[in-house]
């Protein structure tokens, strides 16, 4: 245990007690946080040089920061925030006028806009609720890494600084910030290996919090009594094709409507741990608000994260769906790097941004440090920009936060009329989407998340709101279905809650590969490895013997399917012709893989020749030729696997029915059903060959074929 203590810039005693606890703690704090104020934050990712995984969180915060417009209040949640509600009462009447008669436990004010014209360079100083804000943390300045407000900024903050038309009746429960002051909280260092409980204590006005217990008031979870409709189908992509007439005309160059859903939750605390799980993300987080509202969230996006005078940003632009493998993944992110229109969207993010920062930052300090990197996600693949600048000496964290409001990324450009558009064609008002959840440190730091991929909870029932970046080339139906698709991560979550999470064992299902021995015959093939394990993962034992065993070997090993492998060179090389002669005389099934089918071919009198240019590791489009029971449950074309240089001739093939080939007529697979013979020339076991489980589909198939 370490105890230690100093005065706050503002006149505030603070103790610190540092002592160890087991990780438990934190889970102890998320399973209240169904009822109880306070929040768990969590990054589920490792991205060297931007995200490493690293988890707190607090319940019962000694007292609350809310805005409501331009309206800002201080509540004390128990007696230890009554100790310290004087002091930032204070902060809140410098920035603005007392609303009705404060208490021992709540202070109000309002913040009137201001007449004086400033500069764009000053904006963020115009007066807002943030004024107070800023108060606040002036005066709990001091060197602790932890003491800070934690919370949640809503969207309708940014037009404090950027008025539009409202067309939108906000609701009378609608809150724009809610940002708790705890005083205790558990870190979790994954890279330190530590979990750590940081409790303090507050003295100010000769009053102190030692002593006083550490309690709050509790809200209790409750049933949703009727779940909204979703939205209509083509509704949203009405709004697409409003959107680029905009473009057209020059209005706009983009802009992120979103549109709404909803779903049943009960059980915040457990939503939060299956998104953690599911959906792993660089901003994990549950806060609970009081009032019995929670946010659930896992943001995939940094909205502004300062340390020292580094301001660091990480816009995200450009979507594609994930694959079934990596290897489709791999094809996925191809797609996605090579696309104009998600390379336009991301560069107009990064150019706003970079704009943002040019305002507070040192010149020439703002860079782009990372350019459309990939960053995968449970049913996602987006690319990414990273964006550094250093704060000039007369600004301060909330300078940059405040300069960003709100994200490109979740507005458009130019903002002030992206904003607009959105408040025209949006149905609801966004309340905590858009805007930012994470920590304000006393110590000059700040780290929030963007709120998207985030569900806002009350009544029992959450919102998801979820949106696509427009631009003039967008799609309105595709545009449509990828804001489905982003919501369908958090939907997937809320009902796998709704289910209970009930486990049950799964009934394997019968393997074709059960009760069949394979005898894979070698011919000194890098690949033979990787094949045997296709046969075993369908059941079968397997016996691999390098070529030229004793042919006795074969009564010993009691085959009931024999592979021949595929290799290097001709089957002459090997002379396959001797054994695939005793193969046929022991009438035993026989698959030949590349080389194998080649010997297959050699052996039933057909021609072999050479490829023009030879084809190794590469991607070969693959066409069936009528009915294949090889290729069964295949598409009629089929992406797999080449590694040859010698192939069959399709005229000269005799003996088996060719039911496969390229476009330029190289043979891909045979097949003697009658007599229980097949190959094929490509590689059902490479990572090319995986594509909607084709190359286990042709094992399984075999198999089957063989019995």
């Amino acid at each position: 245990m370490e105890t230690s203590g100093y005065t706050t810039a503002g006149g505030i005693g603070v103790e610190r007690v540092v002592r160890a606890v087991p990780e438990a703690a934190l889970e102890e704090i998320v399973d209240s946080l169904g009822t109880r104020r306070g929040g768990a934050f969590s990054s589920g990712m490792d991205y060297p040089g931007r995200y490493s995984r690293w988890a707190f969180g607090y319940a019962d915060p000694c007292l609350e920061l809310v805005a409501r417009g331009r309206r800002i209040s201080a509540r004390a949640l128990n007696d230890r925030g009554a100790v310290v509600l004087p002091a930032v009462a204070a902060c809140l009447r410098a920035a603005g006028e007392v609303v009705g008669t404060p208490t021992a436990t709540f202070t109000e004010v309002e913040v009137a806009e201001s007449d004086e014209w400033l500069p764009e360079e000053m904006r963020s100083r115009r007066p807002t609720v943030f004024t107070a804000i800023r108060e606040v943390i002036a005066a709990f300045k001091g060197a602790d890494q932890h003491l800070g407000l934690y919370g949640a900024f809503g969207y309708d903050l940014a037009f404090q600084f950027e008025p539009i038309r409202y067309e939108l009746t906000r609701p009378d429960d609608q809150r724009d910030l809610v940002l708790h002051l705890p005083d205790r909280l558990v870190v979790i260092d994954r890279v330190k290996e530590t979990v750590l409980e940081y409790s303090y204590e507050f003295e100010f006005d000769g009053k102190s919090t030692k002593g006083l217990p550490r309690t709050g008031d509790s809200s209790p979870l409750v049933k949703a009594a009727d779940i909204p409709a979703d939205p209509v189908r083509g509704a949203y992509a009405d709004v697409v094709a409003k959107a680029k007439e905009k473009f057209k005309r020059g209005d706009l160059f983009e802009v992120v409507p979103g549109q709404v859903f909803h779903a049943p939750c009960d059980d915040p605390p457990a939503f939060y741990r299956g998104l953690r799980t599911s959906n792993p993300a660089p901003y994990e987080f549950i806060i609970s608000l009081g009032e019995g509202e929670h946010l659930v969230g896992a943001s995939p996006e940094m909205y502004v994260r300062v340390t020292g005078e580094r301001v660091e940003t990480c816009p995200i632009s450009g979507t594609i769906a994930r694959g079934a493998n990596p290897v489709e993944d791999a094809e996925a992110i191809r797609t996605l790097l090579s696309s104009v229109k998600e390379e336009s969207e991301l560069t107009m993010c990064t150019d706003v941004d970079r704009n943002d920062k040019s305002r507070i930052c040192v010149p020439g300090s703002v860079k782009v440090i990372g350019r459309r990197q990939i960053e995968m996600y449970s049913r996602l693949i987006h690319t990414v920009d990273h964006i550094e600048g250093y704060l000039r000496p007369e600004f301060d964290a909330l300078d940059a936060f405040l300069t960003h409001m709100w994200a490109v990324t979740v507005t458009g450009a130019p903002k002030t009329w992206a904003m607009q558009f959105i408040e025209d064609n949006e149905a609801t008002t966004r309340r905590w989407y858009g805007g930012a959840v994470g920590f304000i440190g006393f110590d000059g730091s700040m780290n929030t998340g963007l709120t998207l991929r985030t569900a806002q909870i009350k009544h029992g029932v959450a919102t998801v709101r979820a949106g696509a970046t427009l631009l003039f080339d967008s799609d309105p139906d595709a545009e449509e279905r990828e804001t489905e698709l982003k919501a369908s991560a958090l939907l997937g979550a809320l009902a796998a809650v709704g289910r209970g999470e009930v486990a049950q064992e799964a009934v394997a299902a019968e393997q074709p590969g059960e009760g069949h021995t394979v005898l894979l015959v070698d011919y000194e093939d890098s690949f033979v490895n990787t094949l045997a394990d296709y046969f075993r993962q369908q059941g079968a034992r397997v016996v691999t013997l390098r070529h030229g065993f004793p042919l006795t070997m074969i009564e010993e090993v009691a085959p009931t399917l024999v592979v021949l492998s595929p290799g290097p060179g001709w089957p002459s090389d090997f002379g396959t012709d001797r054994l695939v002669a005793a193969l046929y005389e022991r009438n035993l099934p026989v698959f030949g893989v590349c080389l194998g089918l080649q010997a297959m071919v050699e052996q039933a009198g057909g021609q072999l020749d050479l490829l023009p240019y030879p084809e190794h590791g590469k991607r070969g489009q693959i066409k069936r030729e009528g009915d294949s029971a090889l290729l069964d449950g295949l598409p009629e074309a089929f992406t797999a696997a080449r590694y040859h240089s010698v192939h069959a001739k399709h005229p000269g093939v005799q003996g088996f029915t060719v039911t496969a080939a390229t476009a330029d007529g190289a043979v891909m697979a045979i097949e003697d059903v009658a007599n229980r013979r097949f190959g094929v020339q490509f590689h059902p076991e490479s990572i090319l060959t995986t594509e909607g489980g084709a190359g286990a589909k042709i094992i399984a198939n075999v198999l089957r074929l063989a019995r």
